[in-house]
């Protein structure tokens, strides 16, 4: 028998049998790394070849380079042109974005890598990784109009308050039959059983299992990429799902949002199909929804600021809600940001129209779920997937926050239903944009030159959905009138 060397003291270890030195434990990290000692081996264990250097602008559209790794590990400087964050989703630059005119000259804005959100890229067929980055000017300074430095902005103030918020986004998408031109509407796809799956389907285990590989592929994008999905399901729509994420710090979550939607969409690609996050893709159907559970923790403590000792609600908690109801309509356009969001928005079509609230309340825009006072936390139920989940969360967090600072009261809670009957929200994008300019509460918690610009930007996208001709248009005016 083998003499058990590990339970005597006086067997010695040849030269050639030296323990290997353990393996860092940050190389298992599938999501982030301390510092670019850790990223250089980090990125040599798993022969990573090149890196995206990503940041979102303010339609949450990625932007940004890529370089071989070992340029990225030498710490170069990367640059992106200002005007990116100026720029509307068709790809043009407005003159004028409110009170800051765009910069002729285009100056230079610097890249600067989060490293704590450094992920492999998976459906890449060379070994590529990916990293977020902020955006600082010359001078090292946060340029404060951009999308995640916005949301930083609100998370700094409640923690100048002692106060911590937590947040858990609900995402919706419908997968599409690939359709190349614009005129034509989109249509479901076919899944195994060779038939499109119709609507009608909320929950059903059938309608998800239609898609089997293709869910099975956005599991392993997000999995290898560390994002924490906590559930799956099929929501009203034709093809219609929904993901749910893991509750935790909002810009961490907004993280994950950003890096999510961009796995659909590769994933729903790779199966000849489209996964789209437009907030009312098919006439007639539900429209797909960013749900947004919010609830806010002292620092110090670590208990639910909205729950007090004996479990009852606190006045905090109350006065969340009441800056949700007074400010919300305001920011609506940070949360609902196109001309097609506003579809959504209508009665009878599962979605909010106005800023009732109430407990266990779908039909309102701000639901209260059931929970223990430990979990008790506020539903804004108004977000559209389309949103740039950094500043639809910037949005919902900075109402919340000016509430409780100004003692906001909210109106009675409601059991009806709250979806029919008169809107009270903006019906339109101008509109939105509009009370958005015009509210001063706003300028020291989003910034004044964000919002500023993000109404300029959004003036200048309904100008360019102007010049479109409708189907409505064509088919009640050609010969009618």
């Amino acid at each position: 028998m083998a003499k058990d060397i590990s339970k005597t003291g006086g067997a010695k270890r040849s030269a050639s049998s030296k323990p290997r030195a353990k393996k860092p434990a940050f190389l298992e990290n599938k999501y982030g790394v301390a510092d670019w000692k850790q990223a250089e081996q980090w990125l040599a264990w798993r022969g990573i070849e090149d890196i995206e250097c990503i940041t979102p602008d303010l339609a949450g559209v990625p932007r940004g380079k890529m370089m071989p790794s070992k340029k990225f590990t030498s710490e170069t400087s990367l640059a992106l042109p200002s005007a990116l964050f100026r720029k509307t989703i068709s790809g043009e630059y407005p003159e004028e974005t409110g009170d800051f005119r765009y910069d002729p000259h285009d100056g230079d804005l610097k890249l600067m890598p989060d490293l704590s959100t450094l992920s492999v890229v998976p459906w890449e067929s060379d070994p590529t990784a990916q990293v977020i980055c902020d955006i600082v000017d010359a001078d090292g300074k946060d340029v404060i109009y951009t999308p995640r430095n916005v949301l930083k902005r609100v998370v700094k103030a409640y923690a100048d308050k002692g106060w911590k918020a937590i947040v858990a986004p609900e995402v919706e998408f419908y997968l599409v039959a690939r359709n190349t031109d614009p005129d034509y509407q989109l249509q479901p796809p076919v899944g195994r059983s060779g038939r499109p799956i119709s609507g009608g389907h909320a929950y059903s285990i059938a309608g998800v299992n239609e898609f089997d590989e293709l869910i099975d592929d956005i599991y392993h994008f997000c999995e290898a990429q560390g994002l924490e999905i906590d559930t799956m399901i099929h929501e009203e729509g034709p093809s219609q799902l929904e993901i749910n994420l893991r509750h935790g710090d909002p810009v961490a979550l907004a993280d994950q949002v950003f890096l999510m939607k961009r796995a659909i969409r590769e994933a729903a690609l790779k199966h000849d199909m489209y996964a789209t996050f437009m907030a009312k893709p098919m006439q007639g159907e539900a429209g797909n929804a960013m749900h947004i559970h919010q609830s806010v923790v002292d620092i110090k403590t670590g208990k639910n600021i909205f729950s007090a000792e004996d479990g009852s609600e606190t006045e905090l908690f109350r006065s969340f809600i009441g800056g949700m109801q007074h400010y919300i309509p305001k920011a609506l356009v940070m949360m609902a940001p196109y001309v097609n969001s506003y579809r959504r928005l209508t009665p009878e079509m599962a979605a909010p129209v106005n800023t009732a609230w109430g407990y266990d309340n779908r039909t309102t825009a701000f639901r209260v779920p059931t929970s223990g006072p430990v979990a008790r936390r506020l539903e804004n139920r108004l977000p559209s997937s389309d949103a740039n989940p950094y500043l639809a969360l910037a949005a919902s967090l900075a109402c919340g926050y000016l509430g409780m600072v100004k003692g906001i009261v909210p109106t009675s809670p409601t059991a009806e239903s709250a979806n029919e009957g008169k809107i009270s929200l903006p019906r339109g994008l101008l509109e939105a944009v509009s009370l958005l300019d015009e509210e001063r509460d706003f300028d020291d918690i989003l910034g004044r030159e964000f919002t500023a610009t993000l109404a300029g930007v959004k003036r200048g996208e309904f100008e360019t959905f102007m010049r479109v001709i409708s189907p409505w248009e064509r088919e009640y005016l050609l010969l009618n009138v």
